[in-house]
C-alpha cells in the first residue's frame, strides 16, 4: 500500500490587495490536475472540505461556459456557487469568475495556472481577485483556507 503525500498549501492574503494567492505542487501532471478541475465527476470528488458533498447542476468548462455547483452536508444545502469560465487552455490555464450564491453582488476573478515539473510533477498557482479587501477577509473568515487545503489532500489521493 502506498502513501500519499500531502504537499503544504501555501495561502496568502496580501495587505492592503483584494487577492488571495494559492500555491501548491501535485505528485501529478498538470494535464491530471487540469482534468481534476475541468471534468465535473472528478472536481465534485474533491473540492471543498472533507464534511461537505458537492452536486453539480451546471458545467460546460470551455473559454464561455458557465458553471454551478451545490455543496451539502447530511444530504442538506450548506451553500450554491456560480460562474462563467472566461478563457480554458487544456492543461495549463483557467480564468473564471466565482460567485457566492449568499452575496450574489460580490464576484472574484480566479486565475488558475499549472506549471510541470521535473519526475511528472506539477506546480498550481491561483489568484483570486475580489471586488474589496472586506470581501476577500470574509471570505477567509468563512473557513476558505480549511476547504482549499483538505480539497487538496483529497485531490492528492484522486490523483494516486
Amino acid at each position: 500500500m502506498s502513501t500519499v503525500v500531502h504537499h503544504e498549501t501555501a495561502i496568502e492574503a496580501p495587505e492592503g490587495l483584494p487577492t488571495i494567492e494559492i500555491t501548491r505542487e501535485f505528485d501529478a501532471p498538470a494535464e491530471a490536475v487540469f482534468r481534476a478541475h475541468a471534468d465535473p465527476r472528478l472536481f465534485a470528488q474533491w473540492v471543498g472540505p472533507r464534511s461537505i458533498a458537492t452536486r453539480v447542476i451546471d458545467w460546460d468548462c470551455s473559454t464561455g461556459g458557465r458553471w454551478r455547483y451545490v455543496a451539502e452536508r447530511d444530504g442538506e444545502e450548506v451553500a450554491t456557487f456560480f460562474g462563467s469560465f472566461h478563457e480554458v487552455r487544456p492543461g495549463e490555464r483557467i480564468v473564471q469568475t466565482f460567485t457566492w450564491e449568499g452575496a450574489p453582488d460580490s464576484v472574484s476573478l480566479e486565475i488558475l495556472t499549472l506549471e510541470e515539473l521535473d519526475g511528472g510533477r506539477s506546480r498550481l498557482h491561483a489568484v483570486s481577485v475580489g471586488e474589496s479587501v472586506e470581501a476577500r477577509d470574509r471570505m477567509i473568515a468563512a473557513g476558505m483556507e480549511s476547504g482549499i487545503i483538505e480539497g487538496y489532500e483529497q485531490l492528492d489521493e484522486l490523483l494516486a
